[in-house]
């Protein structure tokens, strides 16, 4: 029995090493994401644990990882622009290059004083996005930080805010309808200029006298899988205790989560792609007559 419990002890120990070797976590910024444009007024702390990024008149900013991804579990607290901050937009996704990118989104569409921000959620998959999902916040997000989390794996990507669910997009590949599994995502962080469409429309502008604008960031964490080329793909998906985004808890909510994301959803959901009528037609993407959840 001893020397059972000695080699399933190894066993262990060989699974974390291996997990520690896809595995990746960092919380300094300095060390995991460099400054990719708009460094003449955004800031790094000496300690490299929090970023500021900076709108004003001359430029926005913008932050991105230096390693690549897929599955995995991403997270950032974020204080957002507070006062009035129609017009610009903190993004904060992870997303692959070229005309056929994937991306997977958090933006959060400031506004005036008084008015809340929208958190616009999307997913593109091979360069085709519009499948936006928008939520007023149940809290304000300028007065404090909050855990923004995006949980992708096989199965499925999941939105977290300060724990809580809020959206998921199933993997129905099988069905032949496209799921980002197959092109390795950088994180990225932005505060930009979008008053030509981000508030009512673009009928609310910057107003620069406001300016500068700061969003406020820290606790970067990446538990991810690490993008090492098209190998990647069956590594990263594959079903294995090293890769722990793989495991049965988490192809599915439990049942409290999906009371938790019922509730959100209830309550602070303005907008879903699948039931905007105007825009479908009569051409509903496939996706939406299938189980959401």
């Amino acid at each position: 029995m001893e020397k059972l419990q000695a080699l399933f002890l190894a066993l262990i120990v060989s699974l974390v090493a291996s997990t520690c070797d896809n595995c990746f976590v960092d919380a300094k910024f300095s060390k995991s994401m460099y400054i990719s444009w708009g460094a003449q007024h955004s800031y790094i702390s000496s300690d490299g644990e929090n970023l500021q990024l900076v709108l004003d008149q001359t430029s926005g900013s913008a932050v991105q990882s230096k390693k690549t991804f897929l599955f995995g579990s991403i997270e950032m607290l974020i204080k957002l622009v507070p006062g009035n901050s129609a017009g610009t937009v903190t993004a904060y996704y992870l997303s692959s290059t070229g005309a056929k990118h994937d991306e997977i989104d958090f933006e959060f569409l400031g506004n005036t004083t008084g008015h809340p921000y929208i958190i616009h959620t999307n997913v593109y998959i091979q360069g085709i996005g519009r499948r936006e999902q928008q939520f007023y916040p149940w809290f304000d997000p300028t007065t404090d930080f909050h855990n923004y989390t995006i949980h992708w794996n096989p199965s499925a990507i999941v939105w977290f805010i300060d724990g809580l669910p809020i959206r998921v997009f199933r993997n129905y590949e099988r069905m032949g309808i496209p799921f980002p599994n197959k092109q390795g995502l950088r994180v990225y962080s932005t505060l930009w200029n979008a008053d030509n469409w981000a508030t009512r429309g673009g009928l609310e502008k910057i107003n620069w006298k406001s300016a500068p604008f700061i969003a406020r960031f820290r606790r970067f964490r990446a538990r991810t899988c690490k993008w090492n080329g098209p190998t990647s793909i069956h590594k990263c998906a594959f079903q294995s205790p090293a890769n722990w985004w793989t495991s049965p808890v988490y192809n599915k909510l439990s049942h409290a989560q999906m009371g938790q994301m019922k509730w959100v959803r209830d309550h602070y959901m303005i907008y879903d792609y699948c039931k905007d009528s105007k825009r479908i037609r009569g051409q509903m993407p496939p996706e939406c007559s299938k189980q959401q959840f």
